[in-house]
């Protein structure tokens, strides 16, 4: 296991995060996964044998259930707390109330505290907002969240689910202002999903902003359960939660790209998946989750695969996004100034 410094901090999380989604099972999170107590605990076990460090869940998951199994698991194995880097979110809806979601201080300090409590534990190192707030002025956003840095009970803060624009607003106010600033993006990256490289991954690259990869197999897609030919597989999260969504013709010819080539190097088609996002420069940690400690297996090899620069001239090739201006005109002006 390799460990990546979390944007332009000197933090080390894991290449691998262990994702929570799975934990619980109450609420639309159930279609995800409903894992108790027991096999909670072996997965977070097995996820710190292999060196993973880092723990991400959030407030929503399960309606709260996630971050309490999570913290109760770090207990019943006994793990030294200040080893762990335990990131969580606030943004969404925990209640019927009017004032129950969003990225208001009100919300965004009862929701820290209630994390807390769930998670029994006196701090979290990685807070981060789980979208953006149209209806909620950023600057409260931002100074509700420095003052919880400053009080102590946060370490880090960080974004997830924003546009460029966003999230470069949110990046000067900070500076300007002299407040805490969003150490990192988690956000949708695959080999079958590419857009962030259009606006976002230059802005991180300028901004120095580490970037925390979710649903790294494009909601189970890249598992290897899919193929052109059978789309319909038993089991499988896609039949029951089509998400995120994916254009599936060109995921299809990315997947008869990876099966040869996972079969030549006696691997799965996940762990090639996840594998070339770990070869991507700009990708500090890749969030994986499991229902089985066999997923989670198959995933902790990704960390070893490695490819060729043929291999990977070929995997770009296949998924490559398509030309969008302004990028080809940057390209073409841009050619004399490098």
């Amino acid at each position: 296991m390799k460990y990546n410094l979390l944007g332009n901090t000197g933090l080390k999380v894991s290449e691998l995060c262990l994702g929570t989604m799975t934990f619980g099972g109450k609420g639309m999170f159930k279609v995800i996964g409903s894992l108790g107590q027991e096999p909670v605990d072996a997965l977070l076990k097995r996820a710190i044998d292999a060196g993973i460090n880092f723990i991400d869940t959030a407030n929503v998951y399960a309606e709260g259930l996630s971050e309490e199994l999570t913290g109760q698991s770090i207990r019943n194995l006994g793990l030294n707390r200040d080893d762990l880097v335990l990131a969580t979110k606030v943004r969404g809806k925990m209640g019927d109330k009017p004032n129950d979601a969003g990225l208001t201080r009100k919300h965004i300090m009862q929701q820290a505290e209630a994390s807390l409590k769930r998670l029994n534990t006196d701090y979290i190192d990685l807070y981060q907002i789980h979208s953006y707030d149209p209806l909620t002025p950023l600057e409260e956003t931002l100074d509700a969240l420095n003052d919880l840095v400053r009080s102590g009970k946060v370490r880090y803060i960080g974004a997830s689910n924003m546009a460029a624009w966003q999230l470069m607003k949110a990046l000067d106010y900070s500076t300007y202002n002299h407040v805490a600033k969003f150490v990192s993006l988690q956000a949708y990256y695959t080999i079958a999903g590419r857009d962030l490289e259009r606006e976002l991954i230059p802005l991180l690259n300028d901004q120095k902003v580490g970037l925390m990869i979710w649903s790294p197999l494009a909601g189970g897609l890249l598992s290897g359960k899919y193929t052109r030919h059978e789309q319909n597989t038993e089991g499988g999260r896609r039949v029951n939660f089509d998400f995120p969504p994916v254009n599936k013709n060109r995921a299809f010819d990315i997947i008869d790209v990876l099966q040869p080539m996972a079969e030549a190097k006696g691997a799965s088609v996940a762990q090639l998946a996840i594998a070339w996002l770990l070869h991507q420069p700009n990708v500090t940690t890749v969030i994986v989750g499991a229902n089985k400690i066999e997923q989670l297996e198959d995933n902790l090899k990704s960390v070893e695969i490695q490819f060729t620069p043929e291999e990977l001239q070929q995997l770009d090739a296949v998924s490559k996004l398509p030309a969008e201006y302004p990028t080809w005109m940057l390209e073409t002006t841009g050619g004399d100034r490098v």
